[in-house]
């Protein structure tokens, strides 16, 4: 058990470093030279670096602050009784200097005050639009199955700006365990005429499948939901033109495209 305690990691109070704390570092890599058969479980509401201890073992588990039946929650994962089904919140980068606060030179500002200068590029929309490599993208997650993703497609080519898209795909479970996937949508504007994240997460669902179970995913998508918001006119604008749905199992793990317009 390694990561985050919740008075090193609070509220009211920023790290100034995403490295594991209290030689955590060195403690996995003597357990693990011990036993290479260990199971690191990384407990945090946030990222750290886990580079490092990535070397030292072959499975790693990341858990949150679960609270009083965390522990049972975490024994039916590990022993296998239920699938490992929860997909990453937000994105581990590699190191310090991949975030907009360091890249951008805001944290720790001056006089009590930082500016978010990344604007919109919040989270995974910043590393997937300035194209850095994550540790682990947003969404990401691992099961004891597989699973298989195919004809992705929507209702129609063509929508109006007070339409619905209807995004279809067919899900099929690979492997040998019960198991649940959860089918995220991502929608990517081809040419804006303003700045726009590279994609953006609309819609998404959780399924759980038999082994060899396969089944249409539908999700629904209003076309107001693309919209973005105009400062000058101060309203939300939804953008004529080509998009992009984006069906995959993280931000980085697109599985298939359907493209469409709106008028």
């Amino acid at each position: 058990m390694a990561g985050n305690t919740r008075t090193y990691e609070t509220e009211g109070a920023d790290r100034s470093s995403l490295a594991l704390p209290f030689g955590e570092n060195q403690l996995i890599k003597e357990v693990t030279a011990a036993n290479p058969n260990t199971i690191v479980v990384i407990i945090s509401g946030a990222p750290v670096e886990l580079g490092q201890a990535l070397k030292e073992t072959s499975a790693m588990v990341w858990s949150g602050y679960n609270g009083s039946e965390g522990g049972h929650a975490l024994a039916d994962v590990l022993f296998g009784n239920v699938d490992p089904s929860g997909r990453l919140p937000f994105t581990f980068p590699k190191s310090l200097k991949d975030t907009p606060s360091f890249a951008l030179g805001t944290y720790p500002g001056k006089n009590d005050t930082t500016q978010y200068k990344e604007g919109i590029l919040v989270g995974y929309r910043w590393y997937d639009t300035k194209k850095i490599q994550p540790l682990f993208p947003f969404g990401y997650g691992l099961s004891y199955t597989k699973f298989q993703f195919s004809d992705v497609k929507t209702d129609q080519s063509s929508y109006s700006k007070e339409g619905k898209i209807n995004v279809s795909v067919n899900l099929k479970n690979t492997g040998s365990y019960l198991g649940k996937e959860t089918v995220q949508v991502y929608v990517h504007a081809v040419d804006p005429s303003v700045m726009m994240p590279d994609k953006q997460l609309k819609a998404f669902g959780k399924v759980q499948l038999e082994p060899g179970q396969e089944k249409t995913v539908q999700l629904t998508i209003p076309v107001k939901d693309l919209a973005y918001y105009d400062a000058n006119k101060k309203q939300w604008v939804v953008l004529s033109g080509k998009y992009q749905m984006m069906v995959g199992a993280s931000s980085r793990d697109i599985r298939g495209t359907a493209n469409i317009t709106v008028q």
